[in-house]
C-alpha cells in the first residue's frame, strides 16, 4: 500500500495543493458584496430570468394546450411530444445559463430510452420520460418566481443606489422640480422634504445599508432558482442512484479482480514456488536415502524448514483474505490479532452488542488492517489506537496514531483506493492528518446485522 504521509501540504504549510495560498481580503464580505463579480452575475441571472421565463411559459402553455386540444385526433400526440422535447431543449439552455452565471453545474437528465428506432418509439419515449414532464413543470413554475425576483431585485438595487448617491443629485429638485428635495411626507398643510445636511446624510446611510443588504437578498432569491434547476432540470434521484450503483459495481468488480491477481501472484511467487522446491528436495533425498543416509537426512531437515515457511506464508495469505479468527470470534478478536503484528503498541476498543453482516465485518477488518499497515510503515508513530462502535445504522471505525501526519486521501494512491472500497458499499472515509500529527482516520460503513448470513 503506497503511503500518503507527508504529502498534500502547500508552501505555506496548510493542507491543499503544493504551493497553494489562501486569498485574503482586506474588506469583510458584507462590504465587498455590492462590487463582487458573483453579485453582478447573480443580478444578471435574475434580470434575464424575466424574459426567459416569459419565453418558457409562453412556449410550454401554447404547445401543451395545442397538443391537448388536438388529442381528439392523431395530431395531438406528436404535438405534445414536440412540446415536451422543446421543454427538454430549453431546460438544457437553462442549465447552461445557471452554469455560467450561478456557477451551478447540473448534469443533464437521463437520456431517452427507446426500445426500437422510429418516430413512434421516440414519441413514446418522450411522453414516458419523467425528465420531460419535469422540464415542463419548470417552464410553468419559473415565470411567477421570475416576476417576483425581478421586481424585488430591481427595486432594491434602484432604491439602494439611488439613496446612497442622493447627496450627488438632490440639487435636481430645487433646480428643475421647484421643491427642496425628496418629499418624505405631505398633506394639505404640511410637507417634509429631505433637504438639510443631516437628512441628506441619513438618507445616504439608509441607501448604504440597502446597497449592502441587496446582494444577499438577491443571493437568497437565486437559491430558489438553484433548487428549481437542480430539482427539475437535473437527473432524478432514481437515475442518479442507478449511475452511482453502476459505478460502485465497477469499483467492486475491479477490486475483486485486483485481489484475485494479488492472491494468484502471492501463491505463485511464494507458497507454490516453495512447494515445488520442496518436492524436488524430497525427490533427491529419496534417491540418496540408501546411498548417503546422512545427506538425505540433511535434505529432509531442510525440506521440513521449507514446509514450515510455506505453511506460514499460506496462513498469512489466508489471514489477508479472511482470517479464521474473524469468522469464529468476530471483530474484537480479529482486530486484536492484527494489532499485535503492528510495529507500535495499539490499543483496541470494540463496543458492539452484536456482530455485523459478514461482508461488512470483512470490509471493516480489511480497512483497519490497511490503516495499521500505514502506521507501521510510514507514520513513524510510537502509539496507535483502534475504536469500533455502532451509531444507529452505521458502523464506525477510527484509527489514531501520534505519528508525523500529512496523510492525504486525495493523492490517488493507497488511502484513495481504500476510500473507493468503502464508497462502493455506501461507506465514507475521512482523513484528519495535519502536518506533525496526530493522524485520525474515521470510516463509516452501513450497518447490517449478522442475521443476513
Amino acid at each position: 500500500m503506497a503511503t500518503e504521509y507527508g504529502q498534500g501540504y502547500g508552501l505555506d504549510g496548510r493542507p491543499g495543493f503544493p504551493g497553494s495560498t489562501e486569498r485574503r481580503h482586506r474588506l469583510p464580505a458584507a462590504l465587498r458584496a455590492p462590487v463582487e463579480g458573483r453579485t453582478w452575475r447573480e443580478l444578471g441571472y435574475v434580470l434575464l430570468s424575466l424574459p426567459v421565463g416569459i419565453l418558457l411559459f409562453t412556449y410550454a402553455v401554447t404547445m401543451v394546450s395545442l397538443g391537448a386540444g388536438l388529442l381528439v385526433t392523431f395530431l395531438g400526440i406528436p404535438v405534445l411530444a414536440a412540446a415536451l422535447a422543446g421543454c427538454r431543449g430549453l431546460g438544457a439552455l437553462e442549465r447552461g445559463r445557471a452554469r455560467a452565471l450561478l456557477d451551478l453545474d447540473v448534469a443533464g437528465p437521463e437520456p431517452l430510452r427507446m426500445k426500437k428506432p422510429g418516430a413512434m418509439a421516440w414519441m413514446a419515449a418522450v411522453l414516458k420520460s419523467g425528465a420531460s414532464w419535469r422540464a415542463l413543470l419548470y417552464a410553468v413554475l419559473h415565470l411567477p418566481w421570475a416576476v417576483f425576483s425581478f421586481a424585488v431585485a430591481v427595486n432594491l438595487w434602484a432604491l439602494g443606489w439611488g439613496l446612497l448617491t442622493y447627496p450627488l443629485w438632490f440639487w435636481v429638485f430645487p433646480m428643475y422640480a421647484g421643491q427642496d428635495g425628496i418629499q418624505l411626507y405631505g398633506d394639505e398643510t404640511h410637507r417634509i422634504y429631505l433637504d438639510n445636511a443631516f437628512e441628506i446624510t441619513v438618507t445616504a446611510l439608509v441607501g448604504l445599508l440597502l446597497t449592502i443588504a441587496t446582494p444577499w437578498i438577491v443571493r437568497a432569491l437565486t437559491m430558489v432558482d438553484r433548487l428549481l434547476v437542480h430539482g427539475l432540470l437535473g437527473p432524478s434521484r432514481l437515475a442518479s442512484r442507478v449511475v452511482e450503483l453502476e459505478s460502485d459495481r465497477g469499483v467492486v468488480v475491479d477490486t475483486a479482480a485486483a485481489d484475485l491477481r494479488r492472491i494468484e501472484r502471492d501463491l505463485h511467487d511464494g507458497a507454490q514456488a516453495r512447494l515445488v522446491a520442496l518436492a524436488m528436495d524430497l525427490g533427491l533425498a529419496k534417491e540418496k536415502l540408501h546411498e548417503d543416509p546422512e545427506a538425505a537426512q540433511r535434505m529432509v531437515d531442510e525440506a521440513h524448514g521449507e514446509v514450515k515457511t510455506a505453511l506460514q506464508e499460506l496462513r498469512d495469505l489466508a489471514r489477508g483474505i479472511h482470517p479464521a479468527v474473524l469468522t469464529d470470534r468476530g471483530l474484537d478478536a480479529a482486530l486484536s490479532a492484527v494489532s499485535s503484528r503492528c510495529t507500535v503498541p495499539v490499543q483496541v476498543e470494540v463496543d458492539l452488542a452484536e456482530r455485523p453482516a459478514p461482508a461488512i465485518e470483512g470490509i471493516a477488518y480489511f480497512t483497519v488492517s490497511e490503516l495499521l499497515q500505514n502506521v507501521s510503515k510510514h507514520a513513524r508513530a510510537t502509539w496507535a489506537g483502534v475504536e469500533v462502535w455502532r451509531t444507529e445504522n452505521r458502523l464506525m471505525l477510527q484509527v489514531v496514531d501520534n505519528g508525523v501526519g500529512g496523510a492525504d486521501a486525495s493523492r490517488g494512491s493507497g488511502l484513495a483506493g481504500l476510500a473507493e472500497r468503502l464508497h462502493a458499499v455506501d461507506g465514507i472515509l475521512v482523513v484528519d492528518s495535519p502536518a506533525g500529527g496526530p493522524t485520525r482516520v474515521t470510516a463509516e460503513l452501513p450497518w447490517r446485522g449478522a442475521h443476513v448470513r
